[in-house]
């Protein structure tokens, strides 16, 4: 039986596989970083040869049409996403002694006495891909200039000789194939666990190519990928051989694993003793807002920002923890009815696909049913339930998520821009479920005139994990520079949307956020407002009509990044 061959709690290779990574454990976590370097390496050839194949299985298991440029959101959300991680910890790697991978980031004071490191751009290659797009890491408060290297990378200032490893239980997502392989990539790298793997039984199929994408790893004991259905999971996370659990998913699950299901559930939950003592990690969804603040957009800005939306909603079918669920608008703005209808016509043109995720049917529904379309908006006509929602409304909206195409959209009282965002911020705060993932769309004039030092402020407030300025939050997760998880300060019996962070390649100890910024305007159209960007339609973007061609080019330079392959990537870009 190979170690990493498909298994039910009835075959004692469950138990095998433990018992081996738990006889590898201490080995894995004394490896020097060369050998991980090559390791990873090695991992990078191998996906490789794998990337089209783990593309296009992923697409027809989503049932997407044979040559349709949604491909590409399987290209770049699948193997690219897993080879720039690769090129990342190899960088970080090669210069964590003595913390130099972070002695060249840009450091700054922020007005409330944190400081934020500047992760992206951070090479020549990020300033051509990337051109215009910035990430920054806010840290929690208390970590200043003077202590960040000590609250970086920690893991690696014990000695080799003395680490001891453990072994940890991830249990994978079932949308975005990236994810599963992610997560283990922070246990391995970054807490030096060894891993066992169990796959979502919705996406399960990604066995057979994760296997010979990972087989470094694998062969060297450090990784086992099984699957099966819940009573699988549930078996390892109660293993004795389990020393801690990561799990991508519902609040539900989390629940479940920590606290117990049924009754017995609800009483240790009350009674704050868990069924399940081990440290549990997480990464839950939330009730994902979008900030649409007033200003002077002209008419291609309106059409570009719906397409905007439309992505940010329909990207793998609705079926994105960070997808946006609460539309946030300005009342009274001249704009917001034009931004609206042409959401709705983008989101229309995005070719209708099954709902391969399960239970989004009845998930759609009920949110119709909470939502009562039909007495202001009306849904776009089958490709997603988009629902009018008034502060006050069925506060069902606000605290489940719908992980499916059905939106909300309400409208806040607009006196002028700063004081609608504050408004729009302190609502997000205060009513929505979850801390995973916010947006917000803003002219660049209305940013000036607010002010950085205001701005920043204002953001400071919103507690998220990763905001997106003039971008979708799934650009954060796509990063992997920047830390991907909930904002801090969930518990057990509070989880919102997770505990801890994963992605995270530079390896901050107490992150606190991301804030990403794109362009608001897309090459070349911002020449003509002075922008110096040359970022087109990004290619994550659902009108995009080269998205597939572009995630297959990026992750071949990811594999083998040369300036060679630069104008091919930019030429596509251009035609998308």
């Amino acid at each position: 039986m190979t170690p990493d061959q498909t298994l039910n709690t009835s075959d004692p290779a469950l138990d095998v596989a433990v018992a081996e990574l738990a006889q590898t454990k201490t080995a894995w976590a004394q490896t020097g970083t060369a050998q991980r370097i090559a390791l990873l390496a090695e991992v990078k050839d191998c996906l490789m040869q794998v990337s089209q194949i783990w593309a296009e299985t992923a697409a027809r298991h989503k049932q997407i049409p044979a040559g349709s440029p949604l491909i590409g959101e399987e290209w770049t959300s699948g193997p690219y996403a897993l080879m720039s991680a690769c090129n990342l910890f190899m960088e970080t790697l090669a210069k964590v002694d003595g913390k130099q991978h972070i002695a060249k980031l840009p450091v700054r004071d922020l007005g409330n006495g944190q400081i934020a490191a500047t992760v992206v751009p951070h090479s020549i290659w990020d300033r051509l891909l990337l051109s215009g797009v910035t990430a920054e890491v806010w840290m929690q408060p208390g970590i200043i200039r003077e202590n960040l290297a000590q609250n970086t990378a920690s893991g690696y200032d014990t000695l080799k000789a003395d680490r001891r490893g453990g072994v940890s239980l991830v249990l994978g997502a079932g949308n975005i194939s990236a994810i599963a392989p992610l997560d283990c990539f922070q246990k391995l790298f970054v807490e030096h666990q060894v891993v066992i793997l169990k796959l979502n039984p919705v996406n399960d199929y990604l066995i057979e190519v994760l296997r010979p994408a990972l087989r470094p790893l694998i062969d060297f004991g450090a990784l086992r990928i099984v699957t099966g259905d819940a009573d699988v999971g549930a078996y390892l996370c109660e293993h004795a051989g389990i020393d801690d659990i990561h799990i991508t998913g519902a609040g539900a699950s989390h629940d479940a694993i920590v606290w117990g299901t049924g009754a017995q559930g609800v009483q240790n939950k009350a009674a704050r003793t868990p069924k399940n003592p081990r440290r549990v990690t997480s990464e839950l969804g939330a009730v994902c807002p979008t900030i649409v603040v007033p200003g002077p957009w002209s008419n291609a800005d309106l059409t570009f920002q719906a397409e905007h939306l439309a992505t940010q909603k329909m990207h793998n079918s609705g079926f994105n923890c960070i997808a946006c669920q609460m539309l946030i608008v300005p009342d009274g703005w001249a704009k917001t009815d034009t931004l609206l209808e042409r959401m709705k016509t983008q989101i229309s043109k995005v070719s209708a696909r099954p709902p391969y995720y399960p239970g989004a049917a009845d998930r759609v529904q009920d949110f119709a049913d909470h939502g009562h379309p039909g007495e202001g908006d009306a849904d776009d006509g089958g490709t997603c339930v988009v629902v009018p929602f008034a502060k006050g409304g069925d506060a069902w909206l606000e605290q489940t998520e719908v992980f499916a195409p059905a939106m909300s959209i309400l409208r806040l009282a607009n006196d002028d821009p700063e004081s609608y965002l504050r408004a729009a911020i302190a609502y997000a705060n205060e009513n929505l479920h979850g801390t995973l993932g916010a947006n917000i769309l803003i002219h660049p004039k209305t940013l000036r005139a607010i002010g950085k030092r205001r701005f920043d402020a204002l953001l400071a407030d919103l507690r998220y994990g990763c905001i997106a300025i003039n971008a979708w939050t799934g650009l954060g997760f796509l990063l992997v520079q920047t830390p991907w998880g909930g904002f801090p300060g969930a518990s057990p019996d509070n989880v919102q949307s997770g505990i801890g962070f994963v992605h995270n390649s530079y390896m901050f100890d107490k992150p606190e956020r991301t804030v990403v910024r794109a362009p608001f305007r897309p090459f070349p159209r911002n020449l003509l407002s002075g922008g110096l960007s040359l970022l087109p339609r990004p290619p994550w973007f659902v009108s995009n009509r080269k998205a597939h061609k572009i995630g297959e080019l990026l992750t071949k330079f990811q594999h083998r990044p040369s300036i060679l392959k630069i104008p091919r990537i930019f030429l596509n870009a251009l035609l998308g």
